[in-house]
């Protein structure tokens, strides 16, 4: 049976209007003329997005994209300007450092100030209120104003008191940066246990890996529009390929404005990687060691350059690295084209698939060209790697 969607966001678009003038007075001033001192910015465009019951659902994208304006649209902090979110349950949010809670009263009082919001009766918070206490770890200063909280104490208290709220729906923006990795620790177990109860989670985050590891869904926003959904996978390489795009323009005109050219002096023409024996059709068995051949082409002479190369994740997560410098190999210089050959020994990997990452440094560290996804192979076999990896590795020129 298919589950029940519990949020429909449907035609959702958010506008803020910017106002141009600096002070109460220009304001004033230019009060006939207002609407030449002010332009509109959508922060959200048109946003659609069913989310069922029992899933997890990442929102990322880079600062600006309107992750948190959706997650507050969806919270009922923020009203859309066009479209609606419908909801159905309990909600519960963690959208920013101390949301709900008064400066000026203690953490007792603020835990059922907070609580009653999201809709606990005393009687329910009576009855949670010593879990509450014991979940933030700060017992001690519960009857101090939350004024005199760091921010980890603020963020200890306030998602104690959202997760103990019963809520169908819990919303989380970038909140579990915050605190110690004990605490960190402890609300992503206490998320993992809220998915085995079904429940339905919402979380913003710039952390890639969280999203890697706990989310079914991943929805990546770039202003204010939605432009991928799907797995973790498929949104996080879409994400990184936008970041390395970008990445790269900024180098191109980097190198544009010091050197007139947006080549760089020397680039990778081509990567592949080969099982030991020279082939590359079949794929690796656990164990199996693997050459990484790769041809350079150098617009001028480039002396005593690095080679990196490193082996990731489809989503990212760096499982190898090794270097020439690191490796205690000299590279010739860089003169037209060449080829190099790195061997890795005995491979020790999971069942799955990688991507080879290469990168090219001159003498002084900066970087000449970077292929994020050079090449890709699999690994097949059943047994789990114990980590970190350790590889033998050899550089040759070929």
């Amino acid at each position: 049976m298919t589950a029940p969607t519990v949020i429909r966001v449907e035609g959702v678009s958010k506008r803020f209007v910017i106002r141009k003038e600096k002070s109460l007075k220009e304001r004033i001033v230019n009060f006939g003329r207002s609407n030449l001192h002010k332009e509109d910015f959508w922060a959200l465009r048109d946003v659609s997005l069913d989310i069922t019951s029992g899933t997890t659902v990442g929102l990322i994208g880079p600062n600006g994209s309107g992750k948190s304006t959706l997650l507050k649209t969806v919270g009922g902090i923020l009203q859309p300007t066009e479209g609606q979110v419908l909801l159905r349950g309990r909600l519960a949010a963690l959208l920013e450092l101390g949301a709900g809670f008064h400066p000026d009263l203690t953490g007792r009082e603020n835990v059922y100030l907070n609580a009653s919001i999201l809709g606990l009766s005393r009687v329910e918070i009576d009855r949670h209120f010593d879990a509450i206490v014991d979940f933030s770890g700060i017992e001690q200063f519960i009857d101090t104003q939350v004024k005199f909280y760091s921010s980890g104490m603020y963020v200890r208290l306030a998602f104690a008191v959202a997760v103990h709220v019963d809520p169908d729906i819990l919303l989380v923006d970038e909140v579990l940066a915050v605190g110690d990795e004990p605490f960190q620790r402890k609300c992503l177990e206490r998320i993992r246990n809220f998915q085995a109860e079904g429940r339905t989670i919402v979380l913003v985050t710039h952390s890639l890996d969280q999203v890697a590891d706990f989310c079914d869904r991943a929805v990546v926003l770039e202003s204010g529009a939605v432009v991928a959904d799907g797995t973790p996978r498929e949104a996080l390489t879409a994400l990184r390929k936008d970041f390395e795009a970008e990445r790269q323009q900024q180098l191109a005109r980097a190198r544009a404005a010091e050197h007139g050219t947006t080549r760089p002096d020397a680039e990778f023409i081509g990567v592949s990687a080969h099982r030991p024996d020279g082939t590359y059709d079949v794929p690796l068995r656990q164990g199996d060691g693997m050459r990484i051949r790769m041809t350079t082409r150098a617009a001028v002479p480039v002396h005593d350059p690095e080679i990196e190369v490193s082996l990731t994740t489809p989503v990212g997560t760096t499982v190898y690295r090794a270097s020439t410098r690191t490796l205690g190999v000299t590279v010739p210089t860089l003169t037209g084209e060449q080829q190099f050959e790195v061997a890795l020994g005995a491979l020790p990997l999971n069942a799955g698939d990688y991507v080879v990452r290469t990168e090219l440094r001159s003498s002084d560290g900066s970087e000449l060209h970077t292929l994020p996804i050079a090449a890709k192979f699999t690994v097949e076999g059943e047994y789990l790697s114990p980590a970190p990896l350790y590889a033998t590795t050899s550089f040759e020129v070929l």
